[in-house]
């Protein structure tokens, strides 16, 4: 396969995410103008003053394959605090994730010696099979940068016979998605 196609394939899926992020754009601006600043005490008591609620919703949503997008927590973060507090939490954020795609990883490594898993995995997987096979690497990039879902696609990788330290490598863009997304919400909200 050329490098065009996966590059093509890579960039269709990014155009995928800045739409993906658009469209929870709005829904949060809906969000905030009609339900938020009506009841704002209320939000404030439930989300706020419980981070330690929010941080568990959170990295269970990343290791069972993202119920919740990230962002929502991005933008939890930016109100919760500081400047300084956003990007810790972001790295928090991040790092959590990077964990939840390893730790699948290593799990669909576990896991494909199991007789029965086979089977389940052409259940839960069959979407996915065809695309690693036809473009391998991009779509672990595409699924770390984009809304594909990342643990879904770490652990089908992991199943695989890919090697762990180019899985690692690959695995960094994930940082990189944080680090792009924290940047826009954080200029977003500026004004």
């Amino acid at each position: 396969m050329t490098t065009r196609i996966k590059i093509k394939f890579l960039l269709k899926n990014l155009l995928r995410g800045v739409l993906y992020a658009a469209v929870i754009a709005v829904a949060y601006l809906l969000f905030k103008t009609y339900i938020i600043e009506e009841n704002q005490q209320v939000w404030i008591e439930r989300f706020y003053s419980q981070p330690l609620l929010i941080y568990l919703i959170y990295i269970g949503s990343e290791v069972f394959f993202g119920l919740f997008p990230p962002e929502f927590f991005m933008l939890w973060a930016f109100h919760k605090g500081d400047t300084l507090h956003y990007f810790l939490n972001l790295a928090f954020f991040a790092g959590v994730s990077y964990g939840a795609g390893y730790l699948a990883f290593l799990i669909g490594r576990y896991l494909r010696r199991v007789i029965i898993f086979r089977y389940m995995s052409r259940r839960f997987f069959s979407h996915y099979w065809p695309l690693f096979r036809k473009y391998g690497s991009v779509l672990i990039i595409a699924a770390a940068l984009t809304p594909l879902p990342w643990a879904a696609i770490s652990m089908l990788v992991g199943t695989t016979e890919y090697p762990m330290k180019r899985f690692i490598s690959f695995a960094f863009f994930r940082i990189l998605r944080f680090a792009l997304y924290g940047y826009i919400v954080f200029q977003t909200h500026q004004f």
